[in-house]
Parts: C-alpha cells; structure tokens; sequence
C-alpha cells in the first residue's frame, strides 16, 4: 500500500510517500510544496495545483493529514484551515481514503511520547526511514503523519475485516 502523509501549512505543506506492506515500510519520496507570495486565494491555488502535481506523480492508495489543533491565534489557525481543506479538496478528487491523526497521535506514535519535540520526530522518522533524505521539517511531519497511518490505518482495517468476518460467521 502506498500511503501520502500530508503536514498542511499555508506556506510550506510537507507531503511524504511510503509504501507499506505487512509490517515494513520502505520511504519512497518526500518533499514541501510552496504556496509563494500574492493574496489567500493565489496561495490556496498553488498549494492545490502541487498537490495534484504529487497525486500524479507517486498515484498513492491512502492519505493520511494532520488534524488542525486551535491554538491563541485565530486568525492563523482558520489559514491553516483553509491549506488543509484545500488538501482534503486535492485528496477527495484523488478518489482518496483519508486517515486524518492528531499531532499527539502522531508524535506518539512515531516517538512514544505524545509531547515529542520536532528533533525527536526527525530522529525517529530517519530511523524508520534509513537513507531517506528528508526535505525539512515539515516533508518531515508528512512522513511521521504516514508512518501513524501505517501503523494505527492498517490495524483499523484489520480490525474493521475481522469484525466483518466474524458478524458473517455468527449469521451462518
């Protein structure tokens, strides 16, 4: 399975891809779409028109996207907002399953600790990712938001067949 982790931001939004399979992942690219200057509109555009640049070329089965957390500022947290439906807009005409975590979920799933630090994220995810050469912080965040999906979105749907299966037995 080929999973996009998404670190949305209206600026810089991280994307990373991993495969997965089983219980092992493999890093197969990673990287920061830049919405550049001009007004919300022009920003929002360009942050859509990458995304579908990297839909295209990586064709991922899975998405997964960081929650948006509300912190002092208001007015940063709507913009972050809108950068993530502009992501759920690209992955929805994608024909994507979204998995949407928590930062908390995120970092302790990939950590351990759900208050980790950005070095802490980084040291974990280049340990689960040998040799993957990551494209900053936020690339870094989208691969930590993948590697979540790996682990808790495939249990999930284990859980989900099982519990299909063993409905359809207790019919029988």
């Amino acid at each position: 399975m080929r999973i996009l982790g998404i670190d949305p931001g209206l600026r810089n939004m991280g994307w990373g891809v991993i495969e997965a399979e089983g219980g092992r992942v493999r890093h197969l690219a990673n990287g920061v779409i830049q919405s550049g200057g001009g007004d919300l509109g022009a920003r929002l555009v360009a942050l859509f028109e990458g995304l579908g640049e990297v839909l295209e070329a990586w064709r991922p089965d899975r998405a997964a996207i960081e929650q948006t957390f509300v912190n002092k500022d208001g007015a940063g947290t709507l913009k972050l907002g809108q950068a993530r439906g502009v992501a759920l807009l690209a992955l929805a005409r994608a024909g994507l399953e979204v998995g949407e975590y928590a930062p908390n979920t995120v970092k302790k799933c990939v950590v351990g600790v759900g208050h980790a630090d950005k070095a802490q994220v980084a040291y974990m995810v280049s340990l689960q990712l040998p040799g993957a050469r990551l494209a900053g912080p936020d690339a870094t965040d989208a691969l930590a938001i993948a590697l979540t999906h790996a682990h808790l979105g495939q249990a999930s749907g284990r859980l989900a067949a099982a519990l299909a299966s063993s409905g359809k037995r207790g019919a029988a």
